[in-house]
């Protein structure tokens, strides 16, 4: 398949093109690079561009044929979206529109769309299906649960196929060691513990330590990134057989807390994990772990990589390494 991927020079859209690639497929990456990194992919087309500009991106698309579009393109820091809300409706929201509107207007009717488990905001069951109520508690998960009906309206009104994937906590970096996670401010659990083991004069800060979990720290479901790749490219093939909208949970069913994670973390990087306990942050829910069942059944979906302590090595492996 030929296949344009948004926001490809990211975490989570540098792994897609890698799997990509190594199943075959012929990638072409649009990125700004406002947070992605021109050194995350080989061997493609890379195309400097942000979803806002219409006119680039409709000349782009006249005249190609793509098999489909995997769509990572988002602004995505939680608190980011909190204090500049405005531009996170304004990348994620009409930056979505514009190439679901270029690419009805080129016949190019396949999307999987890149969301959240932000969407769900505070659980009321123990592990979140995909009809789970739905009240994001901040812009960010905001933006794409409203990506989500849109999706849902156009498939309903057009001949377009659209999955929405809601990722629980991406995690982990490639076997290979030369991408994983290099963002900047670092806000997951996992990079900012084992950069507190790399450098010994480093304190890791928890936040909240009294939650109605087993041992009062925050609980959530990791979910290794390769894995998550593989579940993109399911539900493409998905998609094009099983026509109009769908989601689908993608998590790992287990959750660990911070302070499990940090002892995993200590044991692998072999080092201490100086810590300190803050107050909890607001909006922080005990505990996020999916249901994933139906992605498991639906999309044919095997995590290979997701054992938490595989996630924990590929991860140091990754940290040691210069680039990230």
């Amino acid at each position: 398949m030929k296949l344009l991927i948004p926001g490809g020079a990211g975490y989570i859209g540098s792994h897609m093109v890698r799997y990509a690639q190594e199943h075959g497929h012929d990638v072409v990456v649009l990125d700004d690079f406002s947070t992605g990194h021109e050194w995350a992919v080989k061997e493609c087309e890379i195309l400097r561009m942000n979803l806002l500009d219409y006119e680039r991106l409709s000349r782009l698309l006249k005249g190609r044929h793509f098999d489909g579009v995997i769509h990572f393109a988002a602004k995505s820091l939680v608190g980011e979206s909190i204090k500049k809300p405005n531009l996170y409706y304004r990348n994620n929201v009409a930056g979505t529109l514009n190439l679901v509107t270029t690419m009805l207007n080129n016949d190019v009717n396949n999307l999987v769309f890149s969301s959240t488990a932000a969407i769900f905001g505070h659980p009321v069951t123990d592990k979140i299906a995909e009809d789970h109520p739905k009240n994001p508690i901040n812009p960010y998960g905001q933006s794409k649960l409203m990506v989500e009906h849109m999706l849902r309206d156009i498939c309903s009104a057009n001949d377009f196929n659209a999955t929405c994937l809601r990722y629980f906590n991406a995690a982990g970096a490639h076997e290979s060691g030369d991408i994983g996670e290099a963002h900047s401010p670092e806000t997951h659990l996992i990079p900012n513990i084992l950069k507190a083991g790399l450098s010994n004069k480093s304190s890791l800060k928890i936040f909240g330590d009294d939650y109605p979990t087993p041992d009062g720290t925050c609980v959530r479901d990791y979910v290794h990134v390769t894995d998550l790749a593989q579940a993109h490219l399911l539900s493409l093939k998905h998609l094009q057989k099983n026509k109009g909208f769908s989601a689908f949970n993608l998590g790992n069913g287990d959750g660990f807390s911070v302070l499990e994670m940090i002892e995993g973390c200590k044991c692998i990087a072999n080092n201490k994990i100086h810590y300190q306990v803050d107050g909890r942050r607001n909006g922080d829910p005990a505990v996020l772990v999916a249901d994933n069942e139906l992605g498991l059944r639906e999309l044919k979906w095997n995590p290979k990589c997701s054992d938490i302590n595989n996630i924990i090595k590929s991860a140091w492996y990754w940290h040691n390494s210069e680039k990230s």
